[in-house]
């Protein structure tokens, strides 16, 4: 998967074992997908992924329960989507996506890591083109799957291709197709891991392990934003 995945996992992991910060961002996620697709889960796959991600990290029930109820009510309509684009250190170019009830606050913090790293933001729209949007589901590989029998059969649900890493494998298809793949995930009875949807360098730049080093300093800072969902760079 590259030093992208592992520089990746590793913050993220370092994300989620803080539960303090854990529980706020699962819980704009669930918010947020109630908000877009509804309260129910059966009928929503994000949010039904979104509540299976908050179960697997102890959350508690009421949490979770409240969480969707806040999308119901008039906290939901302050709770916005917000993209950002910038140029971090080495040249690395950086896409955040922020849920947040202040856009303003979120901003002059967002600005603030780019320019303590010595980057900049850039107009919004500037990096759409270094990036394709993709569904990004990631699930246990099943004991005798044939894997390319199981692409042949996904094809027609909007899968692209799928990638191996040991025993986990990585399902990529059009964002367009979340829903669809995600649905088929569940009814050929794969458990999924988790699916989201990603953005995915076209051109990955490669970085030394020194400049990783800053790189992730500035990443790091950016994880433990509330505001701050995904965060996805042009690494290779």
């Amino acid at each position: 998967m590259g030093r992208a995945f592992e520089y990746r996992r590793a913050a993220k992991e370092k994300r989620w074992a803080n539960m303090s910060r854990v529980f706020p961002k699962i819980a704009r996620q669930i918010t947020i997908a109630a908000k877009e697709g509804g309260s129910d889960p059966a009928m929503n796959p994000k949010l039904r992924l979104a509540t299976n991600m908050a179960k697997a990290n102890n959350m508690p029930k009421d949490n979770i329960e409240a969480a969707i109820k806040r999308a119901e009510g008039k906290d939901a309509d302050t709770l916005v989507m917000v993209n950002y684009e910038g140029k971090g250190p080495h040249g690395i170019q950086v896409f955040v996506e922020c849920a947040t009830d202040n856009p303003t606050r979120t901003v002059a913090n967002v600005k603030s890591y780019f320019n303590k790293a010595g980057g900049s933001i850039v107009p919004t729209g500037s990096l759409e083109f270094l990036f394709d949007r993709k569904t990004v589901i990631e699930f246990a590989k099943p004991d005798g799957m044939d894997l390319e029998e199981f692409q042949l059969e996904m094809i027609d649900f909007g899968l692209d291709e799928v990638e191996e890493d040991g025993d986990t494998l990585y399902a990529y298809g059009d964002y367009t197709s979340f829903g669809t793949l995600v649905k088929a995930f569940e009814e050929k009875g794969i458990e999924v891991t988790s699916a989201k949807l990603e953005r995915i360098p076209n051109s990955p730049v490669e970085f030394t392990d020194d400049q990783m080093v800053d790189i992730q300093k500035m990443i790091d800072k950016m994880e433990d934003d509330d505001d701050i969902q995904e965060i996805f760079t042009n690494m290779a």
